[in-house]
């Protein structure tokens, strides 16, 4: 029923091979016969019928995204032809990446970047041109490295968790006041926070590792 009344506010893009129905952009199954479709190019927030913006509301990501795979599940589609397998396949294959970008604070912040038109953080990106930004992960990167116990090593990673939750907060309050240039730096600063937590964790666990042989 939520594609049926998705198709009502949404303007057909094409026609169901099944029936010719219309069926719209982000419609995973035609709301006329229930064919699967091939999927259209739908942005991650129409793929899953949620608002575009940052304050996605994780439980209802969660509840349509299960929702939706439960529906393309392959056992489903074992009896049908060719086409039908292959569109619920790439349909499922989109959904997987939605989800995954959308449920993920950065990549959810870099995703709405890119859909503005201004840069991003990514993964392949390891310079950091504010100044302030870059003094603060030298010197948090310092405190790291000469970190002798666990116990510091831990009280590193648990600031930098909650610097990183602090910056969520800081892009949800950004990107609803259409602030991009706050936003990028935001989720540069989360993006290096991010690393600082993991590699301190890994940094910990190494030192426990030591000291107990």
């Amino acid at each position: 029923m939520a594609e049926r009344r998705d198709i009502e506010t949404e303007q057909a893009v094409g026609s169901c091979w099944s029936c010719k129905g219309p069926v719209g952009r982000a419609l995973a199954f035609c709301a006329v016969c229930g064919a699967v479709q091939p999927p259209h190019a739908a942005d991650h927030f129409e793929r899953l019928g949620l608002e575009r913006g940052f304050g996605v509301d994780e439980d209802e990501l969660a509840r349509r995204y299960f929702a939706l795979q439960a529906r393309l599940h392959p056992d489903r589609f074992a009896g049908k032809t060719a086409k039908e397998r292959a569109a619920s396949l790439a349909q499922a294959t989109a959904l997987n990446e939605a989800y995954q970008v959308l449920r993920d604070p950065l990549a959810r912040a870099g995703y709405l970047l890119q859909l503005a038109g201004a840069s991003a953080p990514t993964e392949e990106s390891a310079t950091i041109n504010d100044p302030e930004l870059l003094m603060e992960s030298l010197e948090r990167r310092e405190e790291l490295a000469s970190a002798e116990t666990p116990e510091e090593v831990n009280n590193i990673a648990h600031r930098a968790d909650a610097d990183a939750k602090a910056c969520v907060h800081g892009l949800a309050t950004a990107f609803g006041a259409n602030d991009l240039a706050e936003a990028a730096r935001l989720a540069t600063r989360l993006k290096y926070l991010t690393r600082l937590a993991e590699e301190a964790r890994a940094r910990g666990a190494r030192l426990r590792e030591n000291a107990a042989c």
